[in-house]
């Protein structure tokens, strides 16, 4: 029998308080227990203990493919252009002086226009995040580090707009992806610049496809049937079928006979179609995120059940016009009630 003086024991657990410096203001803080991400209460500084500085051995790497890249770009669009110029201007020169003057004129600048947008999206900053004072409690007032957070591949304060993109080395404010087409982040400050690039593209790639087609049409040998198209006949689908493969047939035969400009006319239409499929996507998908107000990134953290704001204000926000095109309409209420007064 157990003795009765035998009490029952009790395990208490006992917490100690974990001191620890914030990097952002540089106060002491003590924290109820070891707590591997915290925030500041008083400059609002966020301290990941975790966050460690990575390794990116593949640094120069990604830089050399990048620049491989941009120089590939840039051969093709000068491609384009002087292979266009060399292929159609002497066709419509031929044909009237007017239709002549008149396409050099859009092809400059259309050309212009895309050289331009494009060196400045690649060869520009993509967007540096601002200049702020931390590490010492004087200089940093109460809230002034609000949800900031410490870079470790930078050494220095990184805000909420901003991420880190481990192929530039650099942290990007408001950062939408790494191009590596363009060689560069886009971001707050090469954005706008990207997005016009893509629509110049869209466009100089449509002028291209419609006039290779249009000066084609013009050089291109005569057709041979087998068998005059006249002569066919059949049920209505064996007849199309039959017609489509004699026509087909004959466009081969024909582009056998094609002199180097037809040849340089074929690969500018299929090679600007392709082209701007892709473009065209792309455009899409960023002129959709700008809708809503977004970047690829943010888009990416977006929670399910956050209520986004969609609103073409979004997209003349963008583009530099922070009122709504309806202030600059006349009221079609406001002069009525003006009249009936």
């Amino acid at each position: 029998m157990a003795d009765s003086d035998d009490k029952d024991q009790f395990v208490a657990t006992v917490s100690e308080d974990h001191e620890t410096t914030c990097w952002g203001c540089g106060l002491r803080l003590i924290l109820p227990s070891y707590a591997p991400v915290f925030k500041c209460g008083w400059c609002g500084a966020v301290t990941n203990q975790n966050d460690k500085k990575r390794e990116n051995k593949w640094f120069w790497w990604k830089r050399l493919r990048d620049r491989c890249f941009v120089c590939v770009l840039l051969g093709f669009m000068l491609l384009v252009i002087g292979g266009g110029l060399w292929a159609v201007l002497p066709i419509l020169f031929a044909n009237g002086l007017f239709a002549g003057v008149l396409h050099s004129f859009i092809a400059a600048v259309l050309s212009l226009s895309t050289l331009s947008t494009f060196v400045l999206a690649s060869f520009g900053c993509a967007g540096t995040p601002p200049i702020i004072d931390w590490g010492s409690y004087p200089a940093v007032g109460k809230g002034h580090l609000e949800n900031y957070t410490f870079c470790h591949d930078c050494s220095k304060p990184k805000s909420p707009r901003s991420h880190h993109c481990r192929s530039c080395g650099i942290c990007i404010l408001d950062m939408d992806h790494h191009c590596p087409f363009i060689g560069n982040c886009v971001g707050a400050a090469n954005h706008r610049h990207f997005i016009l690039f893509l629509i110049s593209a869209v466009t100089s790639m449509l002028y291209v496809a419609f006039m290779s087609a249009y000066v084609g049409s013009l050089i291109w040998p005569p057709l041979t049937y087998q068998q005059p198209l006249g002569s066919l006949s059949g049920v209505n689908s064996d007849l199309a079928w039959r017609t489509l493969r004699e026509i087909f047939l004959a466009l081969l035969n024909s582009a056998l006979l094609l002199s180097s400009r037809g040849l340089v006319l074929m690969y500018l239409f299929f090679a600007s179609i392709s082209v701007q499929i892709g473009l065209s996507v792309l455009l899409w998908q960023q002129l959709s995120y700008i809708y809503e107000g977004k970047t690829y990134l943010s888009h990416l953290r977006t929670a399910p059940d956050e209520v986004v704001e969609k609103d073409c204000k979004n997209i003349l926000r963008f583009f530099g016009c922070p009122y709504s095109v309806s202030r600059f309409l006349p009221s079609v209420s406001d002069s009525q009630k003006r009249h009936r007064k």
